[in-house]
């Protein structure tokens, strides 16, 4: 009876981790950078929308973090708000309310910075997300891709992005970019290499924020 009770109880517990670990691997984990250097400080209204689009969207046990993209961004200070959503509804709903108040305070109070790290931004949230265990892990940049280091700051080397989405939003024009378009088109072109090369399973670039925000998270 004993040794029946033993099994049953081992049986149960494999069960239980199966269930944890497929409930892991369904879930789905955003780390959202936004650019906050020179003029883009100004789109922080869009990037708002796009983080309510995100508190809309994902479902409990779904982690979401929005964090800033300043003149070095690999670090923790620069996550303006971070959360795994509870299992529960009601306790997820009052938590994307949490949230979305960090956020409103963030837009109202950003300040520009002088440099855009998005390399460093892109190592952090690789960090953020490996520690959700997500199934899903993808990062928004909200930024013209323009890539400016500060003096000391060292970038150029790989990274990991292995198995992560990457999506690219409200890529604005550049006043160099409308005199030659091939500087807007080009600088595309080598963060989509940068990234694969990287590992990353997907890149995408959103500019019609009205009509593909649903791009963010459908995987192709």
């Amino acid at each position: 009876m004993k040794k029946s009770l033993a099994i049953l109880a081992l049986s149960l517990g494999m069960v239980s981790l199966g269930a944890c670990s497929d409930n892991r691997m369904h879930s789905h984990g955003v780390y959202m950078l936004v650019d906050t250097s020179g003029t883009y400080a100004r789109e922080m209204g869009k990037a708002a929308k796009i983080v309510n689009y995100l508190l809309a969207t994902l479902n409990p046990g779904d982690s979401l973090a929005v964090a800033k993209v300043e003149s070095r961004s690999f670090t923790e200070k620069d996550i303006v708000a971070k959360v795994t959503f509870d299992k529960r509804p009601s306790q997820a709903t009052s938590q994307k309310r949490v949230f979305k108040d960090k956020i409103q305070t963030f837009a109202k109070e950003i300040k520009g910075s002088a440099y855009t790290d998005i390399t460093g931004g892109l190592i952090q949230g690789a960090e953020y997300l490996n520690e959700t265990k997500s199934g899903i892990k993808t990062i928004v940049i909200f930024s013209d891709m323009q890539e400016e280091l500060g003096k000391g700051t060292i970038r150029d080397f790989p990274i990991s992005l292995d198995g992560f989405r990457v999506v690219a939003l409200n890529v604005t024009k550049l006043g160099t970019d409308n005199a030659d378009p091939r500087l807007y088109l080009d600088r595309l072109a080598r963060w989509e290499a940068r990234v694969r090369k990287a590992g990353a399973s997907e890149w995408v670039v959103v500019n019609d924020l009205e009509h593909n925000l649903e791009s963010i998270l459908t995987t192709r």
